[in-house]
């Protein structure tokens, strides 16, 4: 079994920034991307972010140029890095993991006020 917990969200202005955190822990080989995704009030999920076991990112359109996603050094974790941010990225974030399976984290509230 495998479990992901996220941190790092919280209420930020217009302009802002944060740094989501998402670490996972259980029985673990190896994990072949991570990613993040997020879900506003009435939307869907959508695709935030996503990286490889090798580094290679891959972004949203509506984020580019303004988050970064990281794997930690011990590749368990990943990170978002998200500046200027805008209303329009208040969501729950939720974090996720492929492995055999796709693992998802419980999420977690990022609100941005104007």
């Amino acid at each position: 079994q495998v479990q992901l917990v996220e941190s790092g969200g919280g209420l930020v202005q217009a302009g802002g920034s944060l740094r989501l955190s998402c670490a996972a822990s259980g029985t673990i080989f190896s994990i072949d991307a991570m990613g993040w995704y997020r879900q506003a009030p009435g939307k869907q999920r959508e695709l935030v972010a996503t990286i490889t076991s090798r580094g290679s990112a891959n972004y949203a359109d509506s984020v580019k140029g303004r988050f970064t996603i990281s794997r930690g050094n011990a590749k368990n974790t990943v990170y978002l890095q998200m500046n200027s941010l805008k209303p329009e990225d208040t969501a729950v974030y939720y974090c996720n993991a492929l492995l055999v399976f796709v693992y998802w984290g419980q999420g977690t509230q990022v609100t941005v006020s104007s």
